[in-house]
């Protein structure tokens, strides 16, 4: 007898956890259809077009266009589907979504939006991440969200009301600040609350020598 694929750990409560996001989630509440193709490139590569098929019939819509906005409850339907089809593949749910969040930085970056949100960055990690927020506008209609800075390369990145599970965003931030060429970049999620997450966000800073001033020639007079 084939052995059953075991689920990912506390399968009961992570489905439960997408319910309820998915009840808090309103009419109004949209995301950008590149954020569903990032999800479905992630399962295609992942468990190929056949897995594919299978999420596309979970949701309502089953085309979707990169900069049109589609509900993020049909989002977040997609995504469970997504996670819980690589989960196995990925070595748990947490991974998969990294994974997604990472295919969602890419494809939002790969759009004429996301390229003028590089522009504004300039390359550099401080001003990357002091726009986040304006970037986050760009891309959903929900949420609020804050940077609070700890030091040169330190900051607190905190989301209120956003829909996802915070692995998903850490995959979002690291990738956008590998972009930028980051040193060691590193994000880690907090919940706050049921849509409520901080995220601890650290890189390496470039050490910048300070420049030397020419001493003073000291002249000897010779009588």
């Amino acid at each position: 007898m084939q052995e059953q694929a075991k689920p990912y750990p506390e399968a009961g409560a992570v489905e439960a956890d997408w319910a309820v996001r998915r009840m808090a989630a309103t009419d109004l509440d949209t995301a950008r259809g590149m954020f569903f193709l990032g999800v479905l490139e992630t399962v295609r590569v992942g468990a190929g077009e056949e897995a594919v098929a299978a999420c596309r019939a979970a949701t309502e819509d089953r085309r979707y266009v990169g900069f049109f906005n589609y509900p993020v409850a049909s989002f977040l339907k997609l995504a469970q589907v997504a996670t819980r089809m690589l989960a196995p593949r990925w070595g748990g749910g947490d991974e998969a979504l990294r994974q997604m969040g990472m295919q969602a930085t890419r494809s939002f970056l790969e759009s004429a939006v996301g390229r003028t949100f590089l522009l504004l960055s300039a390359g550099d990690p401080r001003k990357l991440v002091s726009n986040l927020p304006s970037g986050y506008q760009m891309a959903v209609s929900y949420g609020e969200r804050t940077v609070d800075w700890k030091g040169e390369g330190e900051a607190l990145f905190v989301m209120r009301r956003d829909f996802m599970p915070p692995a998903y965003h850490e995959g979002v931030l690291r990738e956008v600040l590998t972009m930028v060429g980051t040193r060691n970049p590193q994000v880690q999620g907090r919940k706050l609350g049921l849509l409520d997450t901080e995220y601890h966000i650290t890189w390496e800073v470039p050490v910048v020598l300070p420049t030397e001033t020419p001493k003073e020639a000291r002249w000897r007079v010779f009588q």
